[in-house]
């Protein structure tokens, strides 16, 4: 459903498997920074960066964050997202495995957001140096609507050095 004003969505990109057509993971996170296009006007793009495998993941991450101005709301962008997540072929068999691609709302100009399947901050993204990293590089004075907090500020709270005991 289209709304009548636009709005700005943080969008992270994650890829670890090749791609028939695209080939490497890098090539992959390249290609979905282009096919957003597709939902609104990308206005940033981080740079992509290499991350270590995370959970059952096997194989290293290509990761980068974009903002897209668009006029979807919340629901519609999922399922757009969504819908390029599987034309790269991307299947949700296993939480935290290898996927061609995975594309995540992470923060959306209007606040916090709640329906099922969606919650608007993504509720893990102030423990994830993949997500902050390109984020942070695009809109490091996004306020986290939940903590008030920048996203400089949660980075810094994130890398900072614990005090050893």
């Amino acid at each position: 459903m289209r709304g009548h004003l636009s709005s700005t969505y943080l969008v992270a990109l994650g890829s670890n498997r090749p791609h028939h057509l695209y080939g490497r993971p890098r090539a992959v996170v390249h290609a979905a920074m282009e096919e957003l296009a597709v939902l609104g006007t990308v206005t940033h793009r981080s740079p992509i960066i290499a991350t270590a495998p995370l959970g059952a993941a096997q194989r290293r991450f290509a990761n980068a964050a974009a903002l897209v101005e668009s006029e979807l709301d919340p629901e519609a962008m999922l399922a757009g997202l969504q819908h390029i997540e599987n034309g790269f072929g991307r299947r949700r068999w296993r939480r935290w495995g290898d996927r061609v691609l995975d594309l995540d709302i992470v923060l959306w100009s209007e606040g916090a957001f709640a329906a099922p399947g969606l919650q608007i901050p993504h509720p893990a993204f102030r423990e994830r140096a993949f997500v902050m990293t390109p984020a942070l590089a695009i809109a490091p004075a996004w306020r986290d609507p939940v903590s008030g907090r920048s996203l400089r500020h949660l980075n810094a709270r994130l890398t900072r050095k614990h005090p050893r005991p």
